[in-house]
């Protein structure tokens, strides 16, 4: 079994190495500073009491607060948890914002609870962690199976406990409890400035052909993102076509690459449920099978002959097993650790570029830095302000890190670690 906080830690590891880092500096930043393991006793609508493993890693606060996202999820477990912490600390040094690394939890599918046992859930979480959270402490912030009504609840309840009535304790909260303009589409939207910028600098010809794996949150507002800038549907084109989308279930491929229309997809998934059926294209949706047997599984999907990959679901799906059979010529990571520590060399062998994570999907974390600061300042941005400080904290990063790897001779992924380890020297008391 691939274990994700040991691939984190040989990158940062490898980082180090090429910067000649301080050695006690690596020493301490390759372990959590804090790790918080919680039991929560929910009783349920039925009056039985169930046991819930809750978990909060905060990885390092050199920066500022820890910062990183709260998930809900059946497998959520302590080395998942630890490596997401780190990819935050590494992130959110790569965007330049002030905060450190943090990641947490609750081993639950929240699908299984009713709204009243969810809500009871999220304020016991947020009563257990308020001594050691806050918006200049710890900031957590929605991920997997959570959103803007539970961080809501998160944030009403540490208001009860604690007296705080700032809002700064999360991000990510409804526009009318003091969530930022431009939050839920941030992710996508960063990752849409990112890759514009990557296609300029390899003067890449358009249009593009994408193939998405994943369609919730990120995925579906990426690929949406990607079909209002498409030659069809914009007055300043960027000629993407999404070609292939996926979920859960599997997904569809238009064999033509003719690309999707995905304003119709998404309206068809909402319909059936599930995006095998959605074979969408101009004002017109038919059934996948009358395309060439247009249905796609997760796993094909991988390895499609598209210009631009996007894997934006789980971790580790691009493999030592699949790499070599990827015909994409750029491998853009949406997902957190889509791609492990083999497929990286093949990858790198191949010639693939892969842009990394930490840079690709760090708009999100971004605009919660927005989120926070509006709160703290008590004002209040227009989507307009939001966007165009997302584009400019993107674009810096990403030519920060092309001049790295340039220079170093390294590709994306270590210049990122490389530049985020730069960063937090600079403010390490050791």
């Amino acid at each position: 079994m691939i274990n994700l906080f040991d691939n984190a830690l040989k990158r940062l590891k490898m980082a180090a190495r090429i910067i000649d880092l301080d050695e006690d500096l690596l020493n301490v930043l390759s372990s959590p500073q804090r790790i918080i393991e919680l039991n929560l006793p929910l009783k349920k609508d039925s009056g039985k009491l169930q046991m819930i493993k809750g978990y909060r890693v905060q990885y390092n606060n050199f920066l500022g607060p820890y910062k990183g996202g709260l998930r809900f999820h059946e497998d959520v477990d302590m080395a998942e948890v630890k490596s997401l912490a780190l990819w935050m600390m590494v992130k959110n040094a790569l965007v330049d914002v002030p905060f450190g690394g943090g990641k947490g939890g609750l081993e639950i599918d929240p699908k299984t609870l009713s709204e009243v046992e969810l809500e009871k859930l999220t304020r016991q979480f947020a009563k257990a962690l308020a001594p050691n959270v806050g918006p200049k402490i710890d900031v957590p912030a929605p991920d997997v199976n959570t959103n803007a009504k539970i961080m809501d609840w998160f944030e009403a309840e540490y208001s009860e406990v604690t007296g705080d009535e700032t809002g700064a304790v999360v991000t990510g909260k409804s526009l009318s409890n003091g969530g930022s303009l431009g939050r839920e589409e941030a992710t996508g939207m960063g990752g849409f400035f990112v890759l514009e910028k990557l296609v300029e600098k390899l003067g890449l010809k358009k249009p593009l052909t994408v193939a998405i794996q994943g369609f919730g949150n990120v995925g579906s507002n990426m690929a949406g993102i990607l079909h209002d800038n498409s030659y069809e549907h914009s007055s300043n084109p960027s000629g993407y076509k999404v070609v292939a989308v996926s979920d859960v279930k599997g997904g569809i491929y238009d064999y033509s690459k003719t690309g999707f229309n995905i304003d119709l997809v998404r309206e068809c998934r909402l319909e059936k449920g599930v995006l095998a059926g959605c074979y969408c294209i101009g004002s017109v949706c038919d059934l996948a099978k009358k395309y060439n047997n247009g249905a796609v599984t997760n796993e094909e999907l991988l390895e499609l002959p598209v210009d631009i990959l996007i894997p934006a679901a789980i971790e580790n799906v691009i493999t030592a097993k699949n790499a070599s059979k990827i015909k994409a010529k750029i491998i853009f990571e949406m997902a957190n650790g889509p791609t492990t520590l083999e497929a990286d060399e093949i990858l790198n062998e191949k010639g693939i570029m892969v842009v990394p994570d930490v840079l690709c999907n760090s708009g999100g974390v971004t605009v919660s830095y927005f989120e926070w600061y509006q709160n703290m300042n008590k004002e209040v941005w227009s989507l307009e302000k939001v966007n165009q400080k997302l584009k400019e904290k993107m674009e810096k990063a990403f030519d920060s890190l092309w001049e790295i790897s340039t220079e170093r001779k390294v590709n994306l992924r270590i210049a990122a670690y490389i530049l985020a380890l730069q960063r937090i020297a600079e403010k390490s008391p050791f």
